[in-house]
């Protein structure tokens, strides 16, 4: 797809992917519309992070996917629709189910409403591997059971339902990409990587929940360059598609890597206030992504340790934005 001037709309712009997403469309010419959740300072969230030449470039728009009038008027004029908004934390969604539903499905179904309304020509819908459950086989291909083991996984899981009736129902052209952990640069300390690389900066022990979870980790920059595909493929129209490495280390492999990427020396210990309830915990989520290679051409470029350095580099001179010492859920 050539993006130059393309009419494209993100929600969750102000979210780690979605600043990405927000950063890469913009280099590419595309006029984005870029939706942050409304505040009253005015904060973009992860998107104040970007070089002004960029920023410049964006229409950032405030609002809520709840709203929908709103969301009639966000997508009113956009050709393209990436949706990314969503409440991710899942010790959160233990605590606050019914907003993950108002959010994660009601928003998702009035981003879809307001799409078929305007005749987008591609709306891109994002998953998550967390809605796979624990893993029955590995790798995990698209033909993976579902499983809701968590208030967060049950309410994308819904979500990607109504996404997909929206296409068979109405024809919209979505397409739903499931990414396996993303992580990197502007990463909130919710997501296990930033979490323990502030610790192994900041103390001489990393507190961590189950260390034997084992997770696809997949660099940002790749799993954008995915979503991008995605929305450029019309063999993708009606699937979804997974984007992950087909690797999976588990976190205390992880914590050891970070740990000497740091300096060392850490000692790695398990905090049961950190760990998930027993039948909720997803023990392992590792990729088969044979269909994005072969429908998107898409591949993963970034290595594990290279991906680890990158977010160091980016959390090192950073760290006074984060809370060190304090269990975000």
């Amino acid at each position: 797809m050539n993006w130059q001037d393309k009419k494209v709309l993100i929600t969750g712009a102000g979210g780690f992917l979605g600043s990405h997403l927000a950063e890469s469309l913009a280099t590419r010419g595309a006029r984005v519309r870029a939706l942050v959740h409304y505040n009253s300072r005015n904060d973009w969230g992860l998107l104040e992070f970007l070089p002004p030449d960029i920023t410049a470039n964006l229409e950032v728009v405030a609002g809520d996917i709840t709203d929908p009038s709103g969301m009639t008027r966000v997508v009113a004029g956009c050709e393209v629709v990436f949706h990314l908004a969503a409440l991710i934390g899942i010790p959160y969604s233990y605590v606050a189910p019914a907003h993950y539903v108002a959010v994660n499905v009601t928003g998702t179904l009035n981003l879809l409403e307001a799409a078929r309304a305007q005749g987008v020509e591609a709306f891109v819908h994002t998953s998550t591997s967390e809605t796979y459950g624990t893993a029955r086989y590995t790798p995990m291909d698209e033909n993976h059971p579902l499983k809701g083991q968590s208030p967060y996984s049950a309410s994308k899981i819904a979500a990607d339902k109504l996404a997909e009736s929206y296409y068979c129902s109405f024809g919209l052209p979505v397409v739903t990409v499931r990414p396996f952990n993303a992580f990197g640069p502007r990463q909130s300390a919710r997501a296990v990587i930033p979490t323990i690389i502030i610790q192994a900066l900041t103390e001489d022990t990393i507190h961590l929940g189950h260390t034997r979870p084992r997770r696809d980790f997949t660099y940002a920059t790749d799993t954008i360059a995915g979503f991008l595909k995605a929305a450029a493929c019309p063999e993708a129209v009606g699937e979804v598609i997974n984007l992950g490495t087909g690797r999976s280390p588990s976190v205390g492999e992880l914590a050891q890597t970070i740990a000497s990427l740091v300096d060392g020396g850490k000692k790695i210990l398990t905090d049961a206030a950190r760990q998930r309830p027993a039948d909720s915990e997803v023990w392992h989520l590792e990729c088969d992504n044979q269909k994005a290679r072969e429908l998107l051409g898409w591949a993963p470029e970034v290595d594990l340790a290279t991906g680890l350095s990158r977010t160091i580099e980016f959390i090192r001179p950073n760290l006074g934005r984060y809370k060190a010492g304090i269990y975000n859920v």
